[in-house]
């Protein structure tokens, strides 16, 4: 104390549990023994002495003013951050330690609570039977002012039309994808609003789109909604049996919801109740060792690393330094792995039908004797080398939409919720796919080459070649279907996409003439005829132009929210090609009369060209008659103006690399 040190004797440690809820030291110091607590007020303040009543009553004057050694406060972008992530239909709970009223306060800091809500429900009785009696009370509320019987929650849209007017798109939680493309009819695809209003040019005059939680069951936007602040002694009666039901149904049906004086007990309890119940993926944040519970119950857990240690981050399956990177790795990074992982298990299995359904269709030629139509080569290493590689590249690369329009449309997480891009619908599409290709080519293998003969007379219709057909085309088929499923190309895609054709023929060969493989010439002997340039040629054709036509019809007239937003950022990516062509056309012009401008001593010790210059000897003079002054000063007038142009270019330029600065910082 006043700078000096003073030593102490460590007793004894009474560590913190859920029963206690304190954490006590006991200390000797010059032959005195003290205890000292540290808790939360409401434990501490029973502890007091009994009777003593001036000490409780300071004790409840210093509570009041609402004094602490240590300031809490929230991070940068947290906000935004939970406004982003509401945005996206992503259910947010807050489970503090804090008191009542600070965690009110956090509440509205975090928009989590504002002034214009219908309600907040507050639950702080002490006893079952209050508990539950209010948990009725805000049911009956949140019914009665339902005009909806519908349970689902919608999202709202707003878009603009060509005419200016704004429409509200509602896309329905449980709906299928035809559904969710039905609902983007008659947008001016270039005129998508954001979440958010952003500083460059095509947003500011934007209106933002309403959060999911800020509409009613009927899908319509609306400022009010419904809170639920619920303390710690009233949740360790709601966490009942008896009442977790009830108290689950008017959480999920509130904007917001609030557990304040919670222990990490009773933390990771309603974490386990939502898992318990709700068909959904729990994830769980928080910075100190009093969340680890919390974090280990959740299905994914994400620690904080900051000045409460790391014991949730030794805990936690992904580690953020601030709480607002968050929604880069839930919008963008969790985003691009449901969509890779929806599309590489649809292709997987799509082209292991079009594969296996191939001997289904050769039984009935060979009486189901269980003879196979491939070389058992070919049948070991399909998986393993001709169709690995490029749906590897999909997983690992592919994305629909950039991160910049990922962060700015946090809308676009909203299939991930729904389940809309792997379901059973989608594998049954996938199945049916792969069948209808296996159909298709070896159907039209095996008409191309009945009793075919080659030019020199001979027959050409053996197992061996036919099998070696059906093989290659099945490759060629299934790559070129991996083709149009990649939506982001990089070098690698192109590397794995085309190699995998290249090294499909290469280790054929290979296998054949140099191991000694048993259809050796059959594939050979194959590519000489034109019926296999022509078969693979039909072939193609016929599965991928359907697939093609499909696609764009979708596209066109059904647009997912996906859709526009790829189509808009394709128009960008492309206008902004053009101004930077134009603007490398002008830059050696800009540079030329900047050099000419300058007068010497710029960044040399020696004399530059600056004299020279504004002597006026090098300049180009007409061949005239020197007595005319005037067409002589017309012209040197002429060739002076030149330089100011270039100078108005460079403000252009300048202007516009700006302008694309701030739109790759949305």
């Amino acid at each position: 104390a006043h700078g000096e040190t003073e030593v102490y004797e460590l007793l004894c440690i009474l560590d913190f549990n859920n029963v206690r809820k304190r954490m006590s030291v006991i200390l000797r110091r010059n032959g005195k023994i003290r205890l000292y607590c540290k808790g939360a007020d409401s434990v501490i303040y029973e502890h007091l002495r009994q009777g003593d009543e001036e000490m409780k009553t300071k004790t409840q004057e210093h509570l009041n003013v609402s004094a602490t050694a240590i300031e809490d406060k929230l991070q940068d972008g947290v906000p935004q951050t939970i406004a982003h992530l509401g945005a996206a239909g992503i259910k947010l709970w807050v489970l503090t330690g804090d008191k009542q009223d600070t965690a009110i306060n956090i509440g509205y800091s975090c928009q989590l609570l504002s002034d214009d809500m219908a309600d907040i429900f507050i639950v702080d009785e002490l006893n079952s039977d209050g508990v539950e009696r209010q948990l009725s009370e805000a049911r009956d509320t949140i019914r009665s002012n339902s005009s909806s019987k519908e349970s689902q929650s919608l999202t709202v849209i707003s878009l603009r039309t060509e005419s200016g007017m704004e429409q509200s798109t509602p896309l329905r939680n449980g709906a299928n994808r035809n559904e969710h493309r039905k609902h983007s009819n008659g947008i001016k695809l270039s005129e998508l609003t954001p979440s958010s209003r952003k500083s460059d040019p095509e947003s500011r005059n934007s209106t933002p789109i309403p959060r999911k939680w800020d509409t009613d069951e009927n899908g319509e936007a609306n400022n009010g909604g419904y809170a639920l602040i619920i303390n710690g002694p009233s949740l360790l009666h709601a966490l009942t049996p008896r009442l977790e039901r009830l108290f689950l149904e008017v959480g999920t049906k509130c904007r917001s919801v609030i557990c304040c004086r919670v222990t990490p007990l009773q933390k990771a309890l309603v974490v386990g109740l939502v898992k318990k119940y709700l068909k959904a993926v729990t994830l769980s944040i928080g910075d100190g060792a009093n969340d680890v519970s919390m974090i280990k119950t959740a299905h994914i857990g994400v620690g904080i690393s900051g000045q409460e240690g790391l014991q949730a981050v030794l805990a936690s399956d992904y580690s953020i330094a601030q709480f607002k990177y968050l929604e880069r790795l839930l919008l963008v990074h969790g985003r691009w792995s449901y969509f890779r992982m929806a599309k590489f298990l649809r292709y997987f299995f799509y082209k292991n039908f079009a594969f296996t359904l191939c001997h289904f269709w050769f039984a009935f030629f060979c009486g189901f004797s269980a003879q196979t139509v491939f070389d058992p080569m070919f049948i070991a290493v399909y998986n393993l080398f001709y169709t690995s590689l490029p749906v590897l590249s999909l997983g690992f690369f592919d994305q629909d939409v950039n991160a910049a329009n990922s962060l700015k449309y946090p809308q676009l997480y909203q299939p991930g919720l729904d389940n809309f891009l792997f379901n059973k619908l989608e594998f049954l599409k996938s199945a049916c796919h792969g069948l209808g290709t296996s159909g298709v080519l070896f159907f039209i293998t095996y008409g191309a080459y009945f009793n075919g003969v080659s030019p020199e007379g001979q027959m050409v219709a053996d197992h061996m070649l036919i099998g070696s057909v059906v093989a290659s085309i099945l490759v060629c088929v299934v790559t070129a279907q991996m083709a149009l499923d990649t939506a982001y190309y990089t070098v690698w895609n192109h590397i794995t996409i085309w190699g995998s054709l290249g090294f499909y023929f290469i280790l054929q060969f290979f296998y054949n003439y140099v191991i000694g493989g048993s259809y050796v010439g059959s594939l050979k002997k194959s590519m000489e005829e034109v019926t296999f340039w022509a078969t693979l040629g039909l072939t193609l054709v016929i599965l991928l132009v359907p697939v093609i036509a499909y696609r764009f019809y979708l596209v066109d007239t059904q647009p997912t929210l996906s859709d526009r937003v790829r189509l808009k950022q394709r128009l960008s990516a492309k206008s902004l090609g053009v101004a930077k062509s134009r603007d490398n056309l002008r830059t050696p012009s800009i540079r030329r009369s900047r050099r000419s401008l300058r007068s010497g001593y710029a960044f040399s010790h020696q004399e530059g060209f600056g004299r020279l210059i504004t002597s006026g000897k090098i300049m180009r003079r007409p061949k005239t008659d020197p007595s005319n002054v005037q067409g002589a000063t017309g012209n040197g007038a002429s060739y002076g103006r030149r330089f100011f142009p270039s100078e108005v270019i460079f403000a252009q330029v300048h202007n516009n690399r700006h302008s694309v600065h701030g739109m790759g910082g949305v």
